[in-house]
């Protein structure tokens, strides 16, 4: 049985990612989550960084690579 990714006109595609919208540089049918390394299909891709350039499945990735990304996040500041 094939999945959707299979078949000719099956590649992963290169994308731009910009600020609420991305644009396709290379067509294809999909792009790999950078944290999981999951498919997303483009009409499903909704989650990703701008300014790290990568693509995530879910808001929770987002925030996990955010995380990792910046530490310091993770500190709660005192309220003055």
């Amino acid at each position: 049985m094939m999945n959707r990714f299979e078949g000719p006109g099956a590649r992963e595609a290169r994308i731009r990612y910009l600020d609420g919208d991305f644009q396709v540089t290379s067509p294809g049918a999909f792009v790999r989550c950078v944290v999981t390394g999951e498919s997303i299909p483009l009409d499903e891709l909704k989650y990703w960084s701008v300014a790290r350039q990568e693509p995530y499945v879910s808001a929770s990735v987002s925030l996990q690579r955010e995380l990792e990304a910046n530490p310091e996040l993770r500190v709660r500041r005192a309220s003055k």
